[in-house]
């Protein structure tokens, strides 16, 4: 695989994992330059691969699954196999990393948990990744990011008084909580490894990574400052940083907390008297009001005009297909054609991570299901009946 960004070339991960944490965990490692294995089920796919539009007529595969699994291999294996114990044995001779996403035990009672796998291989680092952890008292717990949000206390200030808690477009607790944490602690763990030759056990608990996430809020409120409150808060709408409705039911989006910024934003809305209560706790509501009156009597475009030469934390709230063709966007080169395996070019969002000036330009998007199967096994010295057999008893795809 093509690839301008080598940073981690030389890490190979075996990826156990599915749907987006985990998966998108190993996306950020793989645009890295790690080499990163999928092992599927071969009767239990992955969501995500049903995931429509579906893509590429020759070879088709979800454009998300396609996306987020770009640059690894697939191998679909049925763990519950006896088979499948002497395959991950031979590729822990070449893959020293292990992610997996499974409820506590079930990795254990599969015979490929920590102590079995570190058994093999001592340096192993190995990370899982559980909506609450691997002990206390919803460890076996089925959830989601939503409930992750819910009980980490984020959801309760995140809304509006009117309407309660809201959804974000994205899913928080999943990937700032569960992706980036899991990437993070497992780049830790490779440098401790290379500090002493030792392996690691990470345990990150989406819940815990949400927790971690009321970083200011929650630290003021550890300090006596009381709980967060929907519309309470600096950057929550308790004051005049927020989303305003444009006159053609756009909004934009103000942001100008610091003197300056506040001044070139009153000026641009031909307010500039209302400085004076910026400051001013029992005028938030008010000024708030009147900043909405104005903003609503003139369009997007003309906002965007006005706001266009002054540095005033003011900016339009973009649809996805307007961020894409944004010239930020374009020249930061975060949308780039990934090939498919019929050679295919697919439109992909693109790593965000720069080295040297150089950002990964060229992709392998994900493929079918086990869609390396054969060519794998066959560079572990299994023969082509071998595989053929196993195939047939459908222990691989």
């Amino acid at each position: 695989m093509n690839k301008s960004i080598t940073s981690l070339q030389g890490l190979r991960i075996l990826d156990f994992t599915t749907l987006l944490p985990g998966p998108y965990a190993t996306m950020l490692l793989a645009d890295m330059g790690a080499e990163v294995l999928r092992i599927e089920s071969p009767n239990r796919p992955d969501m995500l691969r049903g995931l429509p539009p579906m893509i590429d007529s020759e070879d088709p595969v979800s454009a998300a699954h396609a996306t987020i699994n770009r640059n690894k291999k697939s191998l679909a294996l049925d763990l519950k196999s006896h088979e499948a114990k002497k395959i991950i044995e031979k590729l822990l001779s070449e893959y020293d990393i292990v992610i997996e996403q499974f409820r506590p035990g079930v990795m254990d009672k599969l015979g490929f948990g920590y102590e079995d796998l570190s058994d093999i291989r001592t340096d192993i680092i190995y990370c899982s990744i559980t909506g609450y952890g691997q002990d206390g008292p919803l460890k076996m717990r089925a959830g989601h990011d939503i409930n992750y949000l819910a009980l980490s206390g984020l959801a309760s200030y995140s809304g509006r008084q009117t309407s309660g808690p809201s959804l974000s477009g994205m899913q928080v607790a999943d990937i700032a909580g569960g992706s980036h944490h899991a990437a993070m602690a497992i780049l830790a763990a490779v440098y401790h490894r290379q500090q002493t030759g030792s392996g690691s056990y990470i345990d990150i608990s989406m819940t815990d990574c949400a927790y971690a996430l009321n970083a200011i809020s929650g630290a003021s409120a550890l300090a006596n400052g009381g709980d967060p409150k929907v519309e309470m808060e600096l950057l929550n709408g308790g004051s005049y940083y927020d989303y305003y409705r444009t006159a053609d039911d756009r909004y934009l989006s103000v942001g100008s907390l610091e003197p300056q910024f506040a001044e070139a934003f009153f000026q641009g809305i031909g307010h500039p008297d209302w400085m004076v209560r910026v400051l001013e706790s029992d005028q938030q509501e008010s000024l708030k009001q009147d900043i909405s009156e104005v903003i609503q009597q003139r369009k997007l475009s003309e906002w965007i005009n006005i706001f266009s030469d002054l540095d005033a934390c003011v900016e339009p709230v973009l649809n996805f297909s307007e961020a894409t063709e944004s010239k930020l966007f374009k020249e930061r080169q975060m949308v780039v054609n990934a090939k498919t395996k019929s050679d295919s070019p697919l439109l992909q969002i693109n790593t965000p991570f720069k080295f040297n000036g150089k950002k990964n330009i060229q992709h392998q998007a994900g493929s079918k299901l086990g869609a390396d199967s054969r060519s794998l096994l066959s560079s572990l010295g299994f023969n082509t009946e071998d595989i053929d057999r196993l195939i047939a008893q459908k222990i691989i795809v």
